[in-house]
Formats: structure tokens, C-alpha cells, sequence
């Protein structure tokens, strides 16, 4: 089965190719022009994806060596996102997939960040907790099969890729700061000041990283960073910022672990990039643990997770009829939600 997908949530382009699980092609174009406006802004964001999105599934077709005829499957991320670039994406790809008379499958990109590990070596094999780990998402999941899902804890307030831009922000690292973070934590002293971690009563995996963010900014003002910066500073502060938020990640997925008693455990989503939370998690292997972690390429959105597992929904489906363009034209609609899933 060669299945085309396509990805635009946010601010990357992407278009991908894949024979059955196989990526033949994942082409990705970043907006890295947000960066001067120290965020996404959404309709330049849209705009964007309307000029690059033919040229990069063109793209992707020809580093794949195939043709829009030989496609037997068409994907494209439906929710969550940004409502105008979701349109843009899906619109596409529906009319691909009617232009060619084959099947559409919406994807929730959520669901394609727990299954990204799939492209990288983890088999499937289940019960598994999923962490996934982004710039608009802090979620916690028992994966008891595929789509078989029961989420455990979210975040209440910011997501953690969104704590690590705001605290670099502070730091006058720039946009987008989790990597500057990463950066300038490797030389720092996570011992520095110790950061607080959130603890929730309501439900034990819940994540909360706003009073992390709010303690660094109280703290920058009580020892007038302003005046005293300077880079060694800057990079005690990140470790010690890193290491609290490493810490609340990791705590909470090996509590869920213990709690459901599940030794395989899948990190995935853009921070999941983090050299830290890598190096942590990966510890667990010496207690008997299966750890994954996505490759840097499937970190972030891209569309090789949407194909892959836009895939496996049209193979588990008992009504591959409902995946026929004259159903999803009225089902298949963007969505900004990702409670049901």
C-alpha cells in the first residue's frame, strides 16, 4: 500500500510517501520566519502553507520515485492545529485523493506523535506508556493497542515545549528557546537553584508548569538579572530550569508505569529532542525498562507519522467504505480539539 500524507498543523509543511510501514520520502519545510515575531502567527502561518504545500508533495513524490497514480491511500492531519493551516492541509489532500479516486484517512497528529516511535524501532507491542512531550502538548497515555487509548494526565495550564519557550524569552534567548535551553543546560549547573516541581492532588498525572515559569521570573527579579547577566548565569539558570522540568516529565510517566505496571515506555513529540529527558529516560533501561524515543527527523510535526498512522486506521477499519471521499466530505472536518481520541 503507498500511502501519501500530508501535514500542516502549525508551521511546518509536510508531505511524506510511504510503502506500508516504509518511509520512501518526509519532506519537511520549517517557517523559521516566526522566529522576529517570537511566536506562530497563524495567518502568515496558513499563507505559508499555500505557497510551499505543491511543491513540497511534489517533492516527496519524487524522492520517492512515484507517481499520484500509484498512491493507494491519502492522509492528512484534521486536528489538532491551527484552524487555518488544517485547512489548508486537508483541503489539499482531499482533492489529491479524489483527483485519483482513492480512500482519504483524517489523522489526529496527537495520536501520529504517540505512534512516531513505530518509524524508529519500537515494535508493537502492548500495554505501553505514551509521554508526549510539545510546544502546545503535555499528555500522558495508557496505550492498551492501537487506538485503544486512556489518557492518564494533561497539562492544566502551558505545555512543556511552550515553558521552555517562555522561560528562554526571560533569559533573552529568543524564540523558538527549547533548543537554546538544551544548549546552554549542557555546560550549566543544574544544582545552581533549585526550581519548584508541581504536584497536583486533584490527579497525580497531571502535569502544571506555569508556577515553574512564574518562579523563574520572580527569581530573575529578585537577583536583577538584567544587571548581572551574563553567559555563565544564563546557563546555570537553564540547567536548573531543565533539570526541574526533566524531573516533573520523568517522575510522573515512571509513577504511571509502576501504577499500571507497563516496562515499555515511548517518548515522543518535539521536546522529546531534549538531550536531558533523553539521558533520563534512558536510564530506566538499567531497570529493565524498553525506552523510545523518535528520531530527531519525527520529533517534531512531520508527515511520515500522519501516513504511517493514517495506515494502520484504514487497516483496522471494519468500514473502509466510510473512508470513500462521498462520506468524508461532510466527516472529515478540522478540528482544534483532541479529548476523543
Amino acid at each position: 500500500m503507498i500511502t501519501l500524507a500530508i501535514e500542516t498543523s502549525c508551521d511546518e509543511t509536510s508531505a511524506a510517501v510511504l510503502d506500508n510501514e516504509k518511509v520512501l520520502s518526509n519532506i519537511i519545510s520549517s517557517q523559521l520566519f516566526h522566529t522576529k515575531y517570537g511566536g506562530v502567527v497563524p495567518e502568515v502561518a496558513s499563507r505559508e502553507h499555500l505557497k510551499k504545500i505543491t511543491e513540497i508533495t511534489q517533492e516527496a513524490l519524487d524522492k520517492a520515485e512515484i507517481k499520484l497514480n500509484d498512491i493507494g491511500l491519502v492522509c492528512a492531519t484534521s486536528e489538532p492545529g491551527l484552524i487555518g493551516a488544517l485547512l489548508v492541509g486537508l483541503n489539499f489532500a482531499k482533492s489529491l485523493a479524489m483527483s485519483v479516486d482513492k480512500p482519504f484517512i483524517p489523522v489526529n497528529h496527537i495520536q501520529a506523535h504517540l505512534y512516531s516511535n513505530f518509524l524508529c524501532g519500537q515494535k508493537q507491542e502492548f500495554p505501553f506508556i505514551g509521554l508526549i512531550i510539545s510546544g502546545g502538548h503535555t499528555l500522558l497515555i495508557l496505550v492498551e493497542g492501537l487506538f485503544k487509548h486512556k489518557i492518564l494526565g494533561r497539562t492544566i495550564d502551558d505545555a512543556a515545549g511552550e515553558a521552555f519557550d517562555k522561560v528562554a524569552k526571560l533569559l533573552g534567548l529568543g524564540y523558538p528557546g527549547g533548543r537554546m535551553i538544551d544548549e546552554y543546560s549542557v555546560t550549566g549547573n543544574k544544582d545552581y537553584h533549585k526550581f519548584p516541581v508541581a504536584r497536583l492532588k486533584e490527579n497525580e498525572f497531571d502535569f502544571s508548569f506555569s508556577g515553574i515559569k512564574t518562579s523563574v521570573l520572580y527569581f530573575l527579579k529578585k537577583i536583577d538579572f538584567e544587571k548581572i547577566k551574563d553567559e555563565k548565569l544564563i546557563k546555570d539558570i537553564s540547567a536548573s530550569f531543565q533539570n526541574a522540568m526533566v524531573k516533573t516529565l520523568f517522575d510522573k510517566t515512571v509513577e504511571a508505569a509502576e501504577k499500571y505496571n507497563v516496562k515499555i515506555i515511548s517518548v515522543s513529540g518535539g521536546v522529546s529532542a531534549n538531550s536531558a529527558i533523553r539521558e533520563k529516560f534512558l536510564t530506566l533501561k538499567e531497570n529493565g525498562f524498553k525506552v523510545y524515543f523518535p528520531a530527531i527527523e519525527y520529533s517534531t510535526d512531520n508527515a511520515a507519522m500522519i501516513g504511517l498512522t493514517g495506515y494502520y486506521k484504514y487497516n483496522s477499519s471494519e468500514d473502509k467504505e466510510y473512508f470513500k471521499m462521498d462520506s468524508l466530505m461532510k466527516n472529515a472536518e478540522p478540528k482544534l480539539d483532541y479529548e476523543n481520541f
